[in-house]
């Protein structure tokens, strides 16, 4: 008595995609999914304002670290766990990461559904002055005709 694959069984899985990995030159506004490999050039704590302690049970850490490449820097917001990986001077990759727009200006993050990854240091010298986070972008409404 032979048995017939299922229709489930037949289907093969589809191979993953290789991950695309861009410079931070090419980070734009509004845009997320991008994989960088960066090295961190600082990180600074910051204090979350506007909660007061009772109303926040989570303790939430969060860093404004300076990361980049050989193209240019950005500002990368680390949440929780992140914090204790971004160590100045060392190099992460960041997979699945999206820009944030704060107060006009462009900021890296990279939430639950991405990874931050320290790696092996990398050779390039990170650029530092073109700092994609100083640029400040206008939110315009185009008006249809």
């Amino acid at each position: 008595m032979a048995t017939k694959p299922t229709a489930q069984q037949s289907i093969a899985k589809p191979e993953k995609r290789k991950p695309v990995f861009i410079k931070v030159d090419q980070l734009k506004p509004g845009t997320s999914g991008h994989n960088l490999t960066v090295k961190v050039v600082s990180s600074e704590s910051v204090m979350p304002k506007g909660r007061s302690a009772t109303q926040n049970f989570r303790n939430t850490r969060i860093a404004e670290c300076l990361v980049g490449d050989e193209t240019g820097t950005i500002l990368f917001t680390a949440r929780n766990e992140q914090v204790d990986l971004m160590k100045p001077g060392g190099t992460v990759i960041l997979r699945n990461a999206k820009i944030d727009m704060f107060k006009g200006s462009m900021r890296l993050a990279v939430d639950k559904w991405g990874r931050v990854e320290v790696t092996e240091p990398s050779k390039f010298v990170v650029k530092e002055d073109n700092n994609l986070s100083l640029v400040e972008y206008e939110l315009v409404n185009v008006a249809e005709e």
